[in-house]
């Protein structure tokens, strides 16, 4: 089932996340894949909070393990049918009170990672 495979994938991409571990991370996306987070509009306007393709996925996330260590996400709950998955969880970040996260995934018929929106105040 690919709501199973889905969940998986969350799985993955959160111990990826969580390990800071890049490349793990960018292994699970497609190699055009689209990101949108109001943290990067708010830290580059220009974008208007979207980026494409796996080398600006690898700059923002680069950039922001740099700039913040122990950041890291729990996860609350994983929500998912055969083409997406919604990931809710806590964005912990050392000097910052926590911050509760909404994330949706798409995922295609090979298992990456197409797009992913993020969804907080």
């Amino acid at each position: 089932m690919k709501a199973e495979r889905n969940i998986a994938i969350a799985e993955a991409w959160f111990a990826a996340f969580n390990e800071h571990n890049l490349e793990q991370l960018l292994g699970l996306y497609d190699e055009q894949a689209r990101h949108y987070s109001p943290k990067l509009k708010a830290r580059q306007p220009e974008t208007q909070g979207w980026i494409e393709g796996k080398s600006a996925l690898s700059a923002w996330w680069e950039d922001a393990f740099s700039r913040i260590p122990g950041l890291r996400y729990d996860v609350v709950t994983l929500t998912a049918n055969d083409e997406r998955i919604f990931m809710e969880y806590l964005r912990k970040a050392p000097g910052e009170e926590d911050m509760i996260v909404g994330e949706v995934l798409e995922i295609n018929g090979n298992g990456f990672i197409t797009a992913s929106r993020v969804y907080h105040q």
